[in-house]
């Protein structure tokens, strides 16, 4: 029986490679030359390191841009409320990862009230859908691009 996984995954590989290219932006930069900005990426966190809040809010924007440029979807981002005292500030951005149960309930319903002859399954961090034609799969797949989730969703494992 045809099936594929709906998922919601971040690219490690091309969160390093864009924090990489924010950190070396930084470091070109005049108004960022000798205040300590910087950015850190620890597992699915990315840590923005300046001096005061305004700093704060032009590395975000950085940070977006090269994401984006990367093609990393920015849906996936969360960004955090920023801290600030008198020597430094910093905000985390977490990078959401994977679907959660309430998400998942959200897709099965979709795909239920949709009418289409396949039927969806959570299974841990990915939701399985399943059905008798590839069509109808296919069918599913636009259904849930045409959804306004507020999370990044990726198709794979697709088996006919």
């Amino acid at each position: 029986m045809p099936s594929f996984d709906v998922v919601s995954e971040v690219n490690a590989h091309e969160v390093a490679n864009a924090i990489d290219q924010a950190n070396r932006e930084l470091a070109q930069r005049f108004d960022f030359k000798d205040t300590g900005a910087r950015f850190e990426l620890e597992e699915l966190t990315v840590t923005l390191h300046a001096q005061v809040d305004f700093q704060l809010k032009q590395m975000l924007e950085i940070l977006k841009l090269r994401l984006g440029k990367r093609g990393v979807d920015l849906a996936c981002l969360d960004v955090k409320e920023p801290e600030i005292n008198l020597s430094a500030a910093r905000q985390q951005v977490l990078l959401k990862q994977g679907v959660d149960a309430e998400t998942g309930r959200k897709i099965s319903r979709l795909i239920k009230d949709s009418k289409l002859k396949v039927q969806a399954g959570l299974q841990g961090e990915k939701v399985r859908v399943t059905g008798k034609q590839r069509d109808d799969l296919q069918a599913a797949i636009q259904l849930l691009r045409g959804s306004k989730l507020d999370l990044p969703l990726q198709f794979t494992n697709f088996r006919d």
